[in-house]
């Protein structure tokens, strides 16, 4: 592979690494790795085997670890040195930086600094998993990990119901099953789904189906390997004008109009102008 080295403009630029296969970098990628005056990495020894197998030296540079636990010095190091003439190349464990990864501090404190900052765009896990889902891809929420605690993730996923688009997370294999039956729980069982593990792989799986029938079968296995766990958005209830006149009746017989839209808003999934608007047609024709 014929990697051309040159001379990088003083600045940041976010290097996307694999998700699994090797060679699925790109080449400009190839080309900033072996060519930036300094590296970041959030797993350095993940960053250094990469460079290893496709044949890029340090040529006696080091590697600045960047992960959740670093000082704001760390950070601020790297922001100085662009300052003063060098190019700085970040590239995260796998995947896009800043896509659940710890590289949005160096993002920040560069736009603060206003030193230049770039892309050597690469794979995703969020994109391939969606590219392999089998579900709706005019509209994805990505929402990264849910939170460990029980009661935390079903207020997440609560919180997602009524999203319209198709929701992505990453997940522990660990917690797989926990975070399955919270879904199905807080979505609704019948809501499609697809587990999508080891992405670009050996052993890559998609397993599709509904959130009932994914939620039983992981009960009882946990997976290996890294996870990407798809749902689709569920369907929107049909309210006709007579419905929604009847709930803004009852509502407003004890409730103030603000109250009554906000809650026949909220009950039918309904936007709260097109309430609204029911509402004031309806006290207009009782004028």
């Amino acid at each position: 592979m014929n990697i051309h080295k040159q001379k990088l403009v003083p600045g940041i630029t976010f290097v996307g690494v694999p998700i699994g296969t090797a060679r699925d970098i790109t080449l400009r990628a190839l080309d900033v790795l072996a060519s930036a005056d300094m590296l970041a990495a959030e797993d350095t020894r993940s960053l250094l085997k990469l460079m290893d197998i496709h044949g890029i030296p340090l040529d006696g540079r080091k590697i600045t670890a960047l992960h959740d636990h670093s000082s704001e010095g760390a950070v601020m190091r790297l922001i100085n040195a662009v300052k003063d003439g060098k190019s700085v190349a970040y590239a995260s464990e796998a995947g896009m930086p800043l896509i659940a990864d710890p590289g949005f501090e160096l993002s920040r404190a560069a736009a603060l600094a206003g030193v230049n900052v770039t892309c050597a765009p690469g794979p995703s896990a969020v994109l391939t998993a969606l590219a392999l889902g089998g579900l709706p891809t005019d509209a994805f929420h990505f929402f990264g990990f849910l939170p460990n605690a029980k009661s935390a993730r079903l207020n997440g996923l609560e919180g997602l119901r009524d999203t319209r688009a198709t929701l992505v997370f990453y997940e522990s294999p660990k917690r797989l099953g926990a975070m399955l039956r919270d879904a199905q729980t807080a979505l609704g069982g019948t809501r499609n789904a697809a587990v999508c593990r080891e992405l670009t792989k050996k052993f890559e799986e998609v397993r599709r189906g509904t959130l009932n029938e994914l939620a039983e079968y992981y009960s009882t296995i946990t997976p290996k390997g890294e996870v990407v766990v798809l749902v689709d958005r569920g369907e929107l209830e049909v309210v006709n004008s007579d419905d929604l006149e009847t709930s803004l009746k009852a509502a407003l017989q004890d409730l103030s109009m603000r109250d009554a839209v906000d809650l026949v808003a909220k009950a039918h999934a309904l936007p709260r102008r097109q309430v609204y608007q029911a509402a004031l047609e309806l006290n207009t024709r009782k004028e």
